[in-house]
């Protein structure tokens, strides 16, 4: 069935066009869309002519200055288009409106068709036989480059990405915008032959700057690995989701979030709850950062990012280089681990991921 918004837009054409009031009515009898609240004492007329239609097929009831339209959804009336005005041939204007409305329902019930496939084929719903059937019969090429995006709004409740992107990627052609929860958007993007992981990196980056700017979002999104085939898209839509959960525990000041750039992230995330017990208890007693005041943890995490330079930690700080040496000496002193050297440095930010996923299991 047609948004009713659609329907609105259609009959105001009608309206515009040949200056008769328009009206149209669902399979109930009741009204959806109308140009002028006149129409609303056509319901019983309406409901007459429904009822004859039961009987059999009635294309057209014509009066002076009056006239009724069916509009058939699989051979059954799915709505009535009433016409009523002087200046206008009411016959052929109905008989266009007719055909625009029929042709527009068809488009959607493609649409929807398409929809339901794409959902059925990420959530692996499907055998392999019927993913190549359906796509001849819905005229989707099988071998086509494609790469899955998730789309999942910073804040409850932001209901304008679904339709921003529909907007964006002409869904249905050739990419696919659909949702299978409340939570998330999914775009199955077509790619050319000359688009590589760049490419989908930048368009990610897009559409993170169109949502914040256009939609007033803000959003994160993760993509998975490029597939070469339909019956991959279920498997990059997998990576793109574990991307996003892996983002939210290590690397939550991203926007996006590609599964080939998580690093050990995703080797972490993976790891038994034991495993991460175990490794825990022999590197660190007790919790990592409750061992640790907030600017101890801001001093490692700034050393870490400047690959263990001393003196340009200190500058970004804004402190004394020996003031830094004396805290990353306090962080030796409870852990028993020289973050100035490699090793104990890489141990150090292991077991302070680790300790994120146990969390964030926990949170679970």
């Amino acid at each position: 069935m047609l948004p009713n918004q659609v329907i609105q837009k259609i009959i105001q054409d009608i309206k515009r066009i040949s200056g008769l009031e328009a009206s149209v009515w669902n399979a109930k009898g009741e009204c959806v869309a109308m140009t002028s609240t006149v129409t609303k004492a056509l319901g019983e007329r309406v409901g007459n002519f429904l009822r004859g239609n039961e009987c059999q097929e009635l294309m057209e009831e014509l009066e002076r200055d009056f006239g009724l339209f069916s509009i058939y959804i699989d051979d059954e009336p799915g709505y009535v288009l009433a016409l009523q005005g002087k200046g206008a041939d009411i016959s052929i204007v109905g008989k266009l409106g007719v055909s625009q409305m029929s042709n527009l329902v068809q488009a959607y019930r493609e649409r929807q068709d398409k929809n339901h496939f794409i959902q059925n084929l990420i959530l692996d719903n499907m055998l392999l036989v019927d993913i190549y059937s359906q796509a001849r019969k819905m005229r989707i090429v099988n071998e086509q480059r494609r790469v899955v995006f998730i789309v999942e709004p910073k804040n409850e409740g932001e209901n304008l990405i679904l339709e921003t992107l529909q907007g964006l990627f002409s869904a249905g052609k050739r990419d696919f915008v659909t949702a299978v929860d409340e939570s998330h958007v999914i775009l199955v993007k077509e790619l050319g032959d000359g688009e590589e992981y760049p490419e989908v990196q930048h368009l990610a980056k897009v559409i993170v700057d169109t949502l914040s700017m256009e939609a007033m979002v803000g959003i994160r999104i993760s993509y998975g690995t490029i597939t070469d085939e339909l019956k991959g898209v279920s498997r990059s839509y997998k990576e793109a989701s574990m991307a996003l959960e892996v983002g939210r525990v290590f690397y939550g000041e991203r926007s996006v979030l590609a599964y080939n750039e998580l690093g050990i992230g995703r080797l972490i995330h993976q790891l038994p709850k034991s495993l991460c017990e175990m490794f825990l208890s022999e590197v660190l007693e007790g919790n990592a950062t409750e061992l640790f005041d907030d600017e101890e943890l801001i001093t490692v995490y700034t050393f870490f990012d400047n690959s263990l330079n001393i003196s340009e930690t200190a500058r970004q700080l804004f402190i004394h280089r020996n003031t830094l040496v004396y805290r990353l000496e306090k962080i030796q002193k409870k852990t028993g681990l020289d973050v100035r050297v490699f090793e104990d440095a890489l141990t150090f930010k292991i077991a302070v991921m680790v300790e994120r996923h146990l969390k964030y299991l926990d949170s679970q």
